[in-house]
């Protein structure tokens, strides 16, 4: 198979040529911009473009495949050259799916969890010892990549609801066709491809009619909106098995799972990975697991990358980091901290990155979600609102969207970092949730100073 990627530089793009490349097939590709780590690992693998740029002469009559990143656009000279010699063009999810046609497809969709959920099936299936290929959108530990194409019997993706390409509008997750569906819940995020919450629902009403026939839908029945969503789209010709949180218990700061009378101590705790990891437990029932074995398997489950990670810890401070920035996310991350840690002081420091985030309009969408925290700071730069050529954020307006009394709204990352040093971090949690950096700022140096002393 010869296979050429249009804009291969992408997080999730070069990961594809990698797994394709280590399959024998024969990859090419451009970009116009290459950044680490795709750089450095499509380098070691011989894939690394000779010259930065769109080059149509490598667009030529006898490639298989021509895959499109979603970082190209309309009037790129590849993709012309690519539509003039009639050749055929996929998406990322539609090439993936070209691939995985004689295998049971996994696909965990939702809008929130999706990564976590994903990691937890991979994490299971890898330690019961079974052969699956994966699509999952972060780094997990004990996988060297975060695409993986083979020819195993089994493949788990994450069904990102976001447009597959610039000339293909729909969603990701459409293009899948999974036998074993997963739909973690349904909040509202992404305004600027969404417009509307009606809209956003209707992707997900389209996704149930993609599962295939025989098919299971695994869904979260403590999502009144998906709840009502599965009702309103019942099919004759699949099965469901709702789930909820599962049995549990929390003693000194550790959470046990029990399932089916089978117990094990977690690694992650809150409820919205206990929510996570019931539905992982379904799927892998389906592929064949007992319960012992997958009990024992998530025991030393540490999360994905940026999900709820542990920065530093000592005696009296424990900081996490977590990727939230949905008001949902906010949310779920902050009443799973303060759950496991009721005693603690819990500072929750929130960095506004996305366009939705720091959209004026999309503020009362936040409203209660910092409620359970002790501290709060909400956090931006201007640096981001100009990057995405958005209006100023009035702080006021911030203030009023959360709702929550005492809480400072700032866009200055040295008073974000007088702010942090100035709290007591005596028996505390210290909560920093962003999909940004806030504007530069060391918070990674700033954990380990604050845990390396006797508070």
């Amino acid at each position: 198979m010869k296979v050429h990627f249009i804009a291969i530089g992408g997080s999730v793009m070069h990961q594809l040529a990698l797994a394709l490349h280590k399959k024998g097939y024969q990859v090419t590709g451009s970009d116009d911009e290459i950044f680490e780590p795709a750089q450095s690992n499509l380098q070691k693998e011989g894939l690394l473009p000779a010259a930065i740029g769109w080059h149509p002469e490598k667009i030529t009559a006898d490639l298989d495949a021509v895959i499109l990143g979603m970082h190209a656009k309309q009037d790129n000279p590849e993709l012309q050259k690519a539509r003039e010699l009639n050749l055929k063009i996929y998406s990322f999810p539609e090439y993936i799916y070209q691939e995985s046609q004689d295998k049971t497809r996994v696909v965990v969709g939702g809008s929130h969890g999706k990564t976590t959920t994903t990691s937890m099936i991979m994490h299971a299936l890898r330690k019961a010892g079974k052969d699956f290929d994966y699509l999952v959108g972060a780094r997990l530990e004990g996988f060297d990549q975060s695409v993986q194409v083979t020819h195993a019997p089994i493949i788990v993706c994450e069904g990102d609801e976001y447009p597959a390409s610039v000339i293909e509008k729909r969603p990701k997750f459409h293009f899948l066709f999974p036998h074993i569906a997963i739909l973690t819940g349904i909040a509202w995020d992404h305004i600027n491809v969404f417009p509307t919450f009606d809209f956003y629902l209707e992707q997900f009403s389209i996704f149930l009619q993609k599962i295939e026939p025989g098919g299971l839908l695994i869904y979260n029945e403590t999502d009144e909106v998906l709840k009502k969503l599965v009702m309103a789209n019942k099919r004759p010709d699949i099965r469901y098995q709702p789930y909820q949180v599962p049995p549990h218990t929390i003693t000194n700061g550790k959470t046990t799972l029990t399932i089916e009378n089978q117990s094990g101590e977690l690694q992650v705790f809150g409820n919205h990975n206990l929510l996570n990891l019931h539905a992982a437990w379904y799927v892998c029932r389906e592929l064949g697991m007992d319960a012992a074995t997958f009990i024992k398997a998530v025991s030393s489950f540490t999360g994905a990358a940026k999900r709820l990670e542990l920065l530093a810890r000592n005696e009296h401070t424990i900081v996490y980091r977590d990727f939230a920035h949905a008001p949902s996310k906010v949310k779920a991350t902050i009443e799973a901290v303060k759950q496991q840690f009721p005693n603690r002081t819990l500072i929750a420091v929130l960095e506004l990155h996305t366009y939705s985030s720091l959209n004026e309009q999309f503020m009362n969408e936040y409203r209660g979600a910092m409620d359970r925290a002790d501290k709060t700071v909400v956090f931006y730069s201007k640096h981001a609102l100009e990057l995405k050529r958005m209006p100023e954020l009035p702080a006021e307006k911030v203030q009023a969207g959360f709702g929550k009394p005492g809480l400072q709204v700032m866009n200055d990352k040295g008073a974000l970092m007088q702010w942090l040093q100035q709290q007591s971090y005596k028996n505390a949690c210290l909560l920093l949730m962003s999909s940004g950096n806030y504007d530069g700022a060391d918070i990674l140096t700033f954990a380990k100073d604050i845990t390396a002393i006797d508070n």
